[in-house]
């Protein structure tokens, strides 16, 4: 944050601090959370935003960041018991949704196995059957044999019936999941947010800028291409990758928006934040990632990755700014001596 955000901020609870003298009887963590609170309010009106509960939690995030360690574990151990958001809860209906169907795939695998066994039972019975006829035996035997050889043929067709049942309810689950996955807004393989989800949201903060004057940014992500080139281990980058993925949600606050581009590139959308702000937050990540290392059999390896930093312009399309990130990646790998590359929108 800038160094005019930071008195304004300190001149705002000093002004806070003044008007609540001893008029509330709370615990010391209600006192602080609400302090804090009154605090976001007050800059965001000062910023000309409205008091939405996006803009708030928005801002309630980025001004947390100055505050001292004491403050932001109290602030953040009241946060902690809330439940989680309507997103949230959409990614754990989305996953459970799948591995629902998953079950009934398995479930599916097993009965045609089984029908599959059945059929091979009846071929064996009746190659059997005709083994007993070239021999001399009694008609009692060849009787159980014909019996036996009815009764695993009457199984056998039951089987199959049940078994065609099964493979129609498993189309029409597989078209209800295949309509849920056009919906969907969660990449299960790395446990973020998908492209879909993330163009919806870039589109949206274009408007939200067009209309209230604000600054966002986007910065793109991936893992180092001369690492990925080095190690040639698709199981250990795919690891690697994931690695990348777990700790972009560390570093992230509850306001970006982190999701999978595609083919192992990363995206962080940075609602209100600037371009300076941004590079900070490319910097602590780059920082995180190259004090992670990665075991490969008995090397030992340090991550690195690439990142692209872009504006969010009213006016520009969200191809248009996807692009420019996809730029900055490129314009990181020219220097050596930085792991990450701004490319401004016109």
């Amino acid at each position: 944050m800038s160094e005019v955000l930071r008195n304004r901020t300190r001149r705002s609870v000093k002004d806070i601090d003044s008007s609540l003298g001893d008029e509330r009887d709370l615990t010391q963590e209600e006192g602080d959370l609400e302090l804090y609170s009154k605090e976001v309010l007050q800059e965001l009106l000062k910023d000309g935003l409205p008091p939405t509960p996006n803009n708030f939690s928005l801002y309630f995030d980025r001004l947390l960041e100055e505050k001292s360690q004491n403050t932001r574990k109290v602030i953040l151990s009241v946060l902690e018991q809330e439940e989680s958001n309507e997103d949230e809860r959409g990614l754990v209906l989305e996953q459970s949704l799948k591995q629902g169907f998953s079950s009934i795939k398995n479930i599916l695998g097993v009965t045609a196995n089984l029908y599959k066994n059945m059929s091979l039972m009846t071929k064996i019975l009746e190659k059997r059957k005709q083994e007993l006829q070239a021999v001399a035996t009694t008609q009692e035997t060849l009787s159980i044999a014909a019996s036996l050889e009815s009764d695993v043929s009457k199984l056998n067709s039951i089987l199959k019936n049940q078994s065609s049942s099964m493979k129609e309810m498993y189309d029409d689950t597989a078209k209800i999941i295949k309509n849920v996955e056009s919906e969907t807004i969660f990449d299960n393989q790395f446990g973020v947010y998908n492209k879909r989800y993330l163009m919806s949201k870039i589109e949206k903060e274009i408007s939200l800028i067009a209309k209230f004057k604000h600054k966002s940014s986007l910065i793109m992500i991936e893992l180092s291409r001369d690492l990925k080139n080095s190690v040639k281990n698709e199981k250990a980058v795919m690891l690697m990758t994931k690695t990348i993925a777990r700790l972009l949600l560390k570093t992230s606050r509850r306001s970006d928006i982190v999701s999978h581009y595609g083919n192992g590139v990363f995206t962080m959308l940075l609602k209100h934040t600037d371009i300076e702000s941004a590079k900070k937050a490319s910097e602590r990540l780059c920082d995180l990632v190259s004090n992670s290392t990665f075991f490969l059999a008995d090397r030992e390896m340090q991550l690195k990755i690439a990142i692209g930093i872009t504006d969010i312009t009213e006016g520009s399309s969200v191809e248009e700014i996807v692009v420019s990130s996809i730029e900055g990646v490129e314009k990181a790998y020219e220097d050596p001596d930085s792991d990450y590359a701004v490319v401004l929108r016109k």
